[in-house]
């Protein structure tokens, strides 16, 4: 059994205690007790004078599949051929030794939520994974670093798509093309179901299709659409379809979601906000702020804070959090959009996003309080084990 030792220990769900212990066993963590008593512990971890916290997740990146210091056209992320493509899966695309993962774990990133890129109306299945790459001194295979996987089915509205596809003068043309699709492959996924269904009980042979039967799970509500939308407008058309049908669903980006705050919150929508720590290179961007995570959760708005990586690199989600300190949201909260509220989001709640008794042993030692740029982390421990270290 391990003990560490924390000055101070946020627990990822409001709660801040002053010199406390946290005990790991077998990758979980066992019991949190205040005062610094190690008890029978075998190895004990001194953070006294430091911050303790949840491992950080991050919702939404590429990391793996945009891989630092290789060229774009190296990205595995966006098949751009075909604007309807569901059977796509992130996680044959994901390159463990991208550097970005060793970035992750110096900046205290523990999970993050790795998707196919947003040049399709429907890009793939996303994967939640672990950001250490290695377990007892061998590389460790992407199998060995899932959470969750498939996570979620990937789709975006607004500009990328009618750019990428306008080109090849093929639909999408227009915001009506991205929404026209989108309705199209639902629609003949629930038809594949309904002939497969039919075939089966006429003891008859089904063929497969793997586009129609990657959507299957949305269709019964066992995976998210998680719909890059940035424009107003655009999260709405993601709202009305969702609704439509009556699938779950995510807003990623959710740029202009301030504008339309207390409809979001009236819709129960689940809104990843960013990455904000970039110019505004078009114009669905015009209108982002930092006022946006502080204006949702005035509005009662379940929100969690991405990076969007490598579109801010991953390990700079802790300066993400300041900014919109900054601007007016909550520090307590500010922690929960990268924690507890981030593992709400990608429906893994149950393992991560808070120091609890059961939960995975993801947690983060700092020098200083990590809303404070000049403030490193000193130690990353993900499922118990050290994987990061500064000495």
């Amino acid at each position: 059994m391990k003990a560490i030792l924390a000055g101070a220990l946020e627990t990822g769900l409001g709660t801040v205690y002053s010199n406390a212990t946290v005990f790991v066993e077998n990758g979980r963590i066992t019991g949190v007790t205040e005062g610094l008593d190690p008890k029978n512990a075998d190895e004990v971890i001194d953070a006294s004078e430091m911050i303790v916290t949840p491992g950080f997740i991050d919702a939404h990146t590429h990391i793996g599949t945009y891989c630092e210091g290789f060229p774009e056209g190296m990205a595995d992320a966006n098949d751009m051929v075909n604007p309807v493509a569901p059977h796509l899966r992130i996680l044959d695309a994901v390159y463990q030794d991208d550097t970005a993962f060793a970035d992750a774990l110096a900046g205290g990133v523990t999970c993050v939520q790795t998707l196919p890129g947003s040049g399709n109306i429907i890009g793939g299945q996303g994967a939640v994974i672990k950001t250490s790459t290695s377990i007892q001194g061998r590389k460790k295979t992407v199998d060995e670093m899932i959470v969750r996987a498939p996570s979620c089915m990937k789709a975006a509205l607004g500009e990328n798509p009618i750019r990428v596809y306008k080109e090849k003068q093929k639909l999408p043309n227009t915001r009506m093309g991205n929404a026209a699709l989108l309705r199209q492959a639902l629609v003949e996924a629930s038809n594949y179901r309904n002939k497969t269904i039919h075939a089966r009980s006429k003891n008859e042979p089904a063929e497969r299709n793997l586009q129609q039967e990657a959507l299957l799970p949305v269709l019964d509500g066992d995976l998210s659409l998680c719909i890059h939308a940035h424009r107003c407008d655009d999260i709405a058309t993601a709202v009305r379809i969702a609704e439509e049908f009556s699938v779950p669903f995510t807003v990623e980006h959710c740029t202009e979601g301030h504008l339309i705050a207390p409809f979001l919150a009236e819709k129960n929508v689940y809104a990843a906000v960013g990455p904000t720590l970039t110019g505004k290179p078009k114009i669905e961007l015009r209108n982002k702020t930092w006022d946006t995570p502080a204006l949702l959760w005035k509005a009662g708005v379940h929100f969690c804070i991405i990076t969007d990586h490598p579109v801010v690199p991953i390990e700079h989600l802790s300066v993400c959090l300041s900014l919109a300190v900054r601007a007016g949201l909550p520090r307590e909260e500010a922690i929960k959009a990268v924690t507890i509220y981030a593992a709400e989001h990608l429906g893994i709640a149950d393992r991560t996003g808070s120091i609890e008794t059961g939960k995975d042993a993801d947690i983060v030692i700092w020098d200083g309080d990590p809303l404070d740029a000049r403030s490193r982390v000193v130690r990353t421990i993900i499922d118990g084990e050290t994987v990061f270290s500064r000495t």
